[in-house]
């Protein structure tokens, strides 16, 4: 018996000052210039730069990630275990998806369900031991209790030491029929996200009491995604706010599942350009209900395949996705991103380049059939396997993922700083006819002469293979639908491996107004020269300054805002160490304006919105006449119909004039003018950040 996912789930240079002696640069300057001249043999059609110096994260030991499931006979095969190994993969979830909400650990049953044998607590914790591995366990929310949890805390880490860490509370409860779609088992009376938040206080409370080194994570609902944005008869708000509204200060991460349902491989793959932006929506819901505390509450994408509806479940483009999603969450603030799943069962079966396609969700073949058409062997790995193994090949827990960019569509780019100083870089040509040679150039790194290693996964390839030689520290051709990990080793005495300093701590916001903040970091290892400020601007850096200091303020910064910086230490020698890990924030608006703006989501459907906007002017003349401006953050938003108001917009530019009834604005906030539009939302949907009336920055009210 096989469980499968229902396919219906649906600038300018910067004034600083800090506590020490500082400069500033006023100008945008890479941190160094490309350290090695082109190949002049090289014809890339796409240049592909690395910049060291902008980082964007620490690998975490729990970076790759599969679900295991308690219906999987294999989930425990020895070869598993093997396989696991040999991608990376560091963090296993169990018991599997939506069983998690009908599954009953001590006794290992799942009432309405199957269990397969051999799939019991201790059995998959012998596999996670066997591979390396940490649990991701998901206590029952659906039909068990916060005792039950808390019983299964003590035996699997005080009567069994299995330390286990990271405990999701419920699966996908958001689907328990509250927003008219329900396939997650819930027997609570009140199904609503008021009830998950007191449970999840609840769970939290009496599993911490018996360990109280776990940690907690709650569900969250993917921005941009059903059931995003909707609100429930009787409810107040939608699931993400009104969860978080209640528990932020009591959990220590939230999970989120993410599935683009494209009609092929090939828009599943440009769907990852969503990732980005729905991610940091998530960090900024963290950040508004948990204050402080946001610092210590991680995302864990605990969910995540194609699900594309033409089939390439099991064929090279969902490998490629694979590596390419997977990847691009973990740049993003992910710690774990968990692929669903190890093994599932043969779907529909489609023709996708050439090869056959199974329509299986799983990384590796179950050995299943549909009519006459059966997988290969039991434990053969299908395409996504290989995508996670090149990402094992790319880094190790404690790299440092930085800046790469690419100058063509067709290709893209990530890389890694290693510890040991090598620089790895993944490529991937997601074009399934062109091939197309890259020229590679750095940023803050001297490549050493030589031959990278190289591992590619290519058609025609027996797997990740060694391809060692096919490619030059600046040149590499990648055939169509492939992977590429180049490793290049610095230039002796180059770069941050030779830096007598380590990176400094992660920077944080110690103060926020509208144009200036204040950073500070803890201190890096060893004999710190100097320490320096600097923003990311893609693959290149702007210097906002340096100081002798653990801290540094902003000032002058544009209101409404977003930037992401680093802090690099310079030692005596005058050598950079590697970059912290990357801080964004979003600067505010002018407590002091002359009028304010409200902006609210009424409603929304995960693909569209509601919004009501209402203007005042607070100033002492009165206003006859008006035009608001802003921007939307996001390329995927943008306004379909609207009232009470005359509305244009050029790309993401929107411009608001009054109606016919709203034109007078009272001075002193005598009477305000109010309108609203249906949106639309291709991925995230983050409010607006800054509006403008009459030219005037407004005081943005949450």
């Amino acid at each position: 018996m096989l469980f499968r996912r229902r396919p219906d789930r649906l600038r300018r240079p910067l004034a600083v000052t800090a506590s020490a002696a500082l400069a500033v640069v006023a100008a945008a300057l890479p941190l160094s210039t490309p350290a090695a001249a082109a190949d002049p043999a090289a014809t890339g059609d796409t240049t592909v730069t690395v910049n060291t110096s902008a980082g964007l994260g620490t690998v975490s030991p729990t970076a790759l990630g599969a679900n295991t499931a308690i219906w999987d006979s294999s989930m425990n095969d020895p070869q598993v275990t093997s396989l696991y190994r040999a991608a990376g993969i560091g963090a296993l979830r169990y018991p599997g998806g939506s069983y998690s909400d009908i599954y009953h650990w001590v006794d290992n049953t799942a009432p309405g369900g199957y269990v397969a044998p051999g799939t019991g607590f201790d059995a998959f914790m012998g596999t996670v031991r066997a591979s390396g591995a940490q649990p991701v366990l998901i206590a029952n929310y659906g039909s068990g209790t916060a005792q039950e949890a808390a019983d299964w805390v003590r035996y699997a880490n005080v009567t069994k030491g299995y330390g286990a860490k990271y405990w999701e509370i419920g699966n996908e409860i958001y689907g328990n029929g509250v927003y008219g779609n329900g396939w997650e088992n819930d027997t609570h009376a009140d199904k609503t996200p008021d009830q998950y938040a007191r449970e999840v206080k609840a769970y939290a409370t009496a599993m911490k009491a018996v360990d109280p080194t776990v940690k907690i994570g709650a569900v969250l609902t993917m921005p941009g995604n059903w059931p995003d944005g909707i609100v429930a008869a009787g409810d107040t708000a939608d699931w993400n706010h009104t969860v978080l509204a209640a528990v932020a200060h009591d959990i220590d991460f939230v999970s989120v599942h993410w599935y683009p349902n494209a009609s092929d491989g090939d828009q599943s793959l440009a769907a990852v350009q969503q990732l980005p932006g729905e991610l940091r929506e998530v960090r900024d819901l963290v950040d508004r209900y948990a204050g402080a505390d946001s610092a210590n509450i991680g995302i864990a994408m605990t969910e995540v395949n194609s699900n594309s509806g033409s089939g390439a479940f099991t064929s090279r483009p969902n490998g490629l996705f694979a590596a390419e999603a997977m990847i691009t969450a973990l740049e993003n603030g992910v710690f774990t991103v968990d692929w669903w799943d190890t093994h599932n069962g043969a779907g529909a079966i489609t023709t996708v380049g050439g090869e056959t396609d199974y329509g299986d969700m799983g990384m590796l073949s179950n050995g299943s059939c549909t009519g006459s058409v059966c997988e290969p062997a039991v434990n053969t790995p299908f395409a996504p396997y290989y995508g996670i193994k090149a990402l094992g090949a790319l880094s190790d827990p404690g790299d440092s993922m930085v800046a790469s960019g690419t100058s063509g569509s067709e290709v893209s780019s990530h890389a890694v700083l290693r510890a040991d100083g090598d620089l790895s870089v993944l490529l991937l040509n997601k074009s399934s006819t062109a091939a197309h040679t890259v020229d590679l150039r750095y940023l803050g790194f001297t490549a050493a002469s030589g031959a990278p290693s190289v591992q590619r996964w290519a058609p025609g390839d027996e797997g990740l293979v060694d391809a060692t030689g096919t490619a030059t520290s600046s040149s590499a051709t990648l055939a169509p639908y492939s992977i590429t990990v180049l490793t290049v080793h610095p230039q002796p005495g180059t770069g941050s491996s030779a830096a007598t300093v380590g990176a400094p701590g992660a920077p944080r916001t110690s103060s926020e107004g509208a144009g200036t903040v204040t950073l500070n970091w803890p201190a890096a290892a060893g004999a710190v020269d100097k320490y320096e400020v600097y923003e990311q601007l893609g693959t290149t850096v702007q210097s906002l300054g340096t100081s002798t200091g653990t801290s540094a303020t902003l000032h002058n910064l544009p209101p409404g805002t977003r930037h992401t910086v680093n802090v690099l230490a310079r030692d005596q020698a005058g050598r950079l160490s590697r970059p912290s890990v990357p801080l964004t924030f979003t600067t505010g608006t002018p407590n002091d304006s002359t009028c304010t703006v409200s902006y609210r989501l009424t409603a929304g459907w995960g693909n569209g919105f509601v919004a009501g906007v209402v203007v005042s002017n607070l100033g002492p003349a009165d206003i006859n006449g008006w035009t608001l401006d802003f921007d939307w953050p996001s390329t995927g938003q943008s306004v379909n119909s609207w009232w009470n108001a005359n509305i244009t917009a050029a790309g993401q530019h929107v411009r608001v004039t009054n109606g016919a009834y709203n034109a007078r604005l009272a001075p002193n906030g005598g009477n305000s003018a109010d309108f609203g539009f249906v949106g639309g939302n291709n991925g995230a949907n983050p409010p607006p950040t800054v509006f403008r009336l009459n030219g005037t920055v407004c005081r943005t009210v949450v």
